[in-house]
């Protein structure tokens, strides 16, 4: 079986319902997904998904492009997080793709209450960094973000950046991206991070793997994403299920 670790399944792109979803997972031997916040005006949505669904979880922040709406302080996450079926808290991190870094403070502070309140609540941090990476690791450090750990979802940076990563207790997640064929680079990333450090995930709507790509993304297609982390690593797709399973139960202390 395969879990897809990060997914959007709230958002509406996702408007037939859940239900063809779940059924299209269970096809694909997906058996569970975690729903990711990515702002506290549509939580209700995803805590609602979770609530109803054995095998959905969620996760409770805000996302480093979202400039607005509430911000929250550690209080308000900490209550949230408390919530049922919450298992981590995030996305949370940084991203200076569209704004320059000067212009973002604002990220870097709700960067660091987001960790304040995973090491307050003992739940796993979820990561999210694009063109940022030096600030990212700075920050976790500065922080002390391997008293949450986590996961770096999504990952798209280097090696180094991996191995730092892994060094303060994170995991590292790989998405569709790892299936294109121009992320050279990343795919030798996937063959270096020891398995056990590593996760799968959709970020679904977004960047659906071969051979689905320029589709919609959902978490069924999970299952591409092992085949290209197999296939990279020439060992058996049931070793990349297995192992990865395993590391989504211990890292976000989830029961089946």
């Amino acid at each position: 079986m395969f879990i897809d670790s990060h997914c959007h399944i709230d958002f509406p792109d996702f408007s037939e319902g859940v239900a063809p979803l779940l059924a299209r997972m269970a096809q694909a031997e997906v058996s569970h997904a975690l729903c990711v916040a990515v702002n506290l005006e549509n939580l209700p949505r995803v805590l609602a998904l979770a609530a109803a669904h054995d095998n959905l979880f969620a996760s409770v922040g805000v996302h480093p492009d979202h400039d607005e709406g509430r911000e929250p302080g550690v209080a308000d996450l900490l209550e949230l997080a408390s919530r049922p079926k919450v298992v981590a808290i995030g996305e949370t991190g940084l991203d200076y793709y569209r704004m320059k870094r000067e212009e973002v403070d604002w990220q870097r502070t709700r960067f660091r209450t987001h960790i304040r309140a995973a090491r307050q609540a003992r739940m796993p941090l979820i990561i999210h960094t694009r063109n940022a990476a030096e600030d990212t690791l700075a920050i976790m450090a500065e922080e002390e973000a391997a008293q949450a750990g986590g996961v770096m979802h999504c990952f798209t940076e280097s090696w180094e950046v991996a191995q730092a990563a892994m060094d303060m207790g994170f995991y590292i997640s790989f998405s569709g991206i790892v299936s294109f064929k121009s992320a050279t680079d990343l795919k030798e990333v996937a063959r270096r991070v020891p398995l056990e450090r590593m996760l799968i995930e959709t970020d679904a709507p977004y960047l659906a793997p071969v051979p689905h790509r320029g589709r919609r993304n959902e978490p069924a297609f999970v299952r591409h994403v092992a085949e290209e982390i197999a296939s990279l690593r020439g060992i058996p797709l049931e070793e990349v299920a297995r192992i990865t399973t395993e590391n989504f139960f211990r890292l976000f202390r989830a029961k089946a």
